[in-house]
């Protein structure tokens, strides 16, 4: 039997509805999950996070503070979990550990995941590996979405041309055509647009509840197809690959200036919000991935019903399942794949696709903070 090789995955997303922490075996080629856990961030420190997603006074002091703050919390998702696995923190080889992106923007040159890495390896005695997506922004690319690589390695299949799609707080895809075929299909992804980060803003505005759960609320009114056009105008959704987003664009600002002068009831605004998700996914698809026989979604967004079932309608003769299926829980997918951009860092292996961030070249990505 061999000797494990253990990693932890960390993953807060553009939903903020947790930290999600996973520990993987590398010991064999297919990683194997051996234990997950799901924390609550503390409503303070969620709430510093969302104020932090646009410009403020005091705003470099403000974000240190909550970087250190979130930094305290994945430690304490870490003991959760080694303590579910009955795991010592010293037979960590490393901790991929994402942080929480405040600001994306790669036409500039930046992006910014907040997370005090120096901190969180004291706090736990393991190595931490961060800052995942600078290199490939330095090397001309989005820096985004940075899945697809790991996607690609779990996913993949030989004869199947399959499409992996992501519905956090943004929604992403990543296209896998069959590796047998002559010549192979390239592997791409990019960012879609908004996930679950409209619908769950105009539930909180309106409901003071964080998420549509199973998508009742949006079951309960009428897509109004004036302003879905409308919301599907976006230029973003027209953009070509590479492209990635995030609440630099889709935010709660951008939702009121396209409400602007309207007064539709909120639970028709939230079905039709829920409607843009499913049909800029549905859109992407069906002009990115001609040829797919299957897609696997995973993300919050995968237990919401309301969504993936018009998503189901939008590809008649596709079938679309969730990540279970392959053998990963919706809920872990991310994490998961922090955890395998960490070993690939430690292993001196590249972690981006080229062809879907825009980058110059493959590149090893993340720095090492040792334990």
């Amino acid at each position: 039997m061999s000797t494990p090789r253990y990693f932890i995955g960390l993953m807060t997303g553009t939903s903020l509805d947790g930290v999600d922490a996973t520990l993987l075996d590398f010991s064999s080629p297919r990683p194997r999950l051996v234990a997950a856990h799901g924390h609550p961030l503390p409503d303070e420190l969620r709430a510093a996070l969302m104020r932090l997603q646009a410009p403020s006074d005091n705003e470099l002091h403000l974000a240190q503070l909550a970087a250190n703050k979130l930094s305290d919390v994945y430690a304490d998702a870490v003991a959760a979990l080694l303590g579910k696995a009955s795991v010592r923190p010293a037979d960590i080889i490393a901790i991929g550990n994402h942080g929480q992106t405040v600001r994306h923007r790669p036409e500039l040159g930046f992006t910014v995941q907040l997370g005090n890495h120096a901190r969180l390896a004291e706090l736990t005695g393991i190595t931490v590996v961060g800052d995942f997506r600078s290199r490939d922004i330095s090397a001309g690319g989005q820096g985004a979405p940075l899945v697809p690589a790991f996607h690609q390695a779990i996913f993949g299949d030989p004869t199947k041309h399959r499409v992996i799609v992501n519905i956090g707080g943004i929604a992403n895809l990543t296209d896998l055509p069959p590796q047998t075929a002559e010549p192979a299909g390239q592997v791409t992804g990019f960012d879609t647009g908004p996930g679950n980060v409209l619908i769950d803003a105009w539930i909180q505005q309106h409901r003071g509840e964080r998420f549509d759960a199973a998508g009742s609320w949006a079951a309960s009114g009428t897509v109004i197809d004036d302003l879905l056009e409308w919301l599907l105008a976006e230029p973003y959704f027209s953009l070509p690959a590479p492209k990635s987003t995030g609440r630099d664009l889709f935010d709660a600002r951008w939702l009121d200036a396209q409400l602007a002068g309207r007064n539709d009831a909120p639970e028709d605004v939230q079905a039709t919000l829920t409607a843009l998700t499913a049909d800029s996914i549905v859109a992407a698809i069906r002009r990115h991935s001609p040829g797919v026989n299957e897609v696997f979604i995973c993300g919050g967004g995968a237990y919401n019903p309301v969504l993936v079932t018009r998503i189901t309608y939008g590809l008649p003769g596709i079938r679309v399942a969730n990540t279970e299926e392959l053998g990963v829980d919706p809920d872990w997918v991310e994490a998961y794949a922090f955890a395998w951009l960490a070993e690939r860092c430690l292993t001196a292996k590249p972690g981006n696709l080229p062809a879907v961030t825009g980058a110059r070249g493959p590149r090893i990505l993340g720095a090492i903070w040792p334990r």
